[in-house]
């Protein structure tokens, strides 16, 4: 079979290198700046600017949450290939991974088309484990389950040593190097103390994620099925996984709300009620919520399953005052400019309300998750119905982390319900000390 040179992909090919080596800024006025960008209509289709020969980056305006970017790759025979790169930085301050200015997206957008475009006049090479990352997050999307969160951890875990790494190259030994690596960094949360237990958890959940981008290339047929092998090799930190022991209970519950500011208050009534995480919450509508029914449909989820959750009365009276007067489209939960909450305003709002408070240690915003599901099985909520309402497909989370709650109520029903034989009579004898 014989070879034949696209002088079009060619010329794709020189751009892509001649702009890696000047790195030329692109200019817009509309798409360049979070204010100017604030003032475009909302459309489906996206806005788009020229980057290059046969290259486009696009912005995408939602109502009433950040933008998102997209790239536009032209690959011949007057086709385009459009992929979508991250969320734009409307609300959020830009972090490189998920969350990109125009400039970061314009940097990620020629990375992309570079990789395209080799691709498409036979220019390959090995697959590197920032391409098995990226397959990853791409089939997590593509299955409707959110993957900003394992793109993040790989971005701050994986790609800073590993990333450039041929995958044929991967040795068991130096896989177990770099995950103890990582359980020796410390905690990317404020004033948290390093625990060498907790760090070597969070490890094992970042090694989860290599290992599961691993195995897709290798399904994938990128790489040999037989390296799979080699990465079983690998050993994960064991004894590390610990039950949720810290939650706050009903009276510290209501002191950090009183403490919240007002518009933080109703976002953490919102997730007490509820048991959502805080990414859920941001994205409810106020469609979301049903009166009749006294339930709040979560559409997006971590997981893609979407689920409904049972609000209590005062849930309920809750939600009502959130939706009274305003559209089915607009956010049901804003912050008190307007804004819809976004990754990141949660952190710092939720240290000043926990230090007013008076609790300490300080609990996060994901603890309130844990605080709903903790304090349903205390008052002895069956574990199926918590699994259900969080939106776990079996007990067995549940169990793992909140099964040691059920105790006493499990020895009080054994007690109360167990068969009774008439053994054990009562006697006269008394032991003598």
């Amino acid at each position: 079979m014989s070879l034949r040179f696209d002088p079009y992909i060619g010329q794709i090919v020189g751009h892509a290198v001649w702009e890696a080596i000047t790195a030329r800024k692109v200019k817009d006025k509309d798409l360049g700046d979070r204010t100017a960008r604030s003032r475009l209509p909302i459309r489906g289709k996206p806005y788009y600017r020229s980057v290059e020969t046969g290259l486009h980056i696009g912005f995408r305006r939602l109502r009433g949450r950040s933008g998102t970017w997209a790239v536009r790759h032209y690959i011949g025979d007057q086709q385009y290939v459009v992929e979508a790169i991250g969320t734009a930085d409307d609300n959020s301050d830009a972090d490189g991974v998920t969350v990109l200015s125009f400039d970061q997206a314009v940097s990620k957008a020629r990375e992309l088309h570079t990789r395209h475009a080799k691709k498409a006049a036979g220019i390959s090479g090995p697959w590197k484990v920032k391409d098995a990352i990226d397959a990853y997050t791409t089939d997590l999307d593509r299955r409707g389950k959110q993957f900003y969160a394992y793109e993040k951890q790989a971005g701050r875990y994986i790609l800073p040593k590993l990333g450039d790494v041929e995958i044929v190259k991967l040795t068991a030994e130096q896989l177990q190097e770099w995950l103890a690596d990582v359980a020796a960094m410390p905690s990317k949360a404020k004033g948290r103390k390093f625990d060498p237990r907790a760090r070597k958890d969070s490890a094992n959940r970042v090694w989860t994620i290599l290992r599961s981008a691993l195995r897709l290339a290798a399904k994938q047929r990128k790489v040999s099925a037989d390296l799979e092998s080699e990465w079983r090799r690998v050993e994960p930190f064991e004894n590390v996984s610990v039950s949720r022991d810290r939650f706050l209970s009903v009276a510290e519950a209501r002191r950090l709300i009183n403490a919240c500011d007002s518009d933080f208050r109703v976002m953490v009534e919102a997730a007490l009620a509820t048991g959502a995480r805080y990414g859920e919450l941001c994205r409810l509508e106020c469609r979301d919520f049903h009166p009749d029914s006294g339930t709040v449909s979560i559409r997006f989820t971590k997981t893609g399953r979407p689920r409904k959750v049972v609000l209590t009365p005062e849930g309920q009276r809750l939600f009502k005052a959130l939706i009274a007067g305003r559209d089915g489209s607009d956010p049901l939960i804003r912050r008190d400019d307007g804004l819809p909450f976004a990754e990141g305003h949660q952190a710092r709002r939720m240290q000043d309300a926990c230090e007013r408070a008076g609790i300490k240690p300080a609990v996060g915003f994901h603890q309130l998750r844990h605080s709903f599901a903790s304090l349903c099985v205390q008052a002895g909520m069956p574990l199926a119905y918590v699994a259900k309402a969080l939106g776990h497909v079996s007990t067995a989370m549940v169990e793992k982390h909140y099964g040691h709650l059920d105790e006493d109520d499990f020895a009080k029903a054994i007690r109360a319900n167990a068969p009774t034989f008439g053994i054990g009579k009562k006697s006269n004898v008394t032991a003598i000390r």
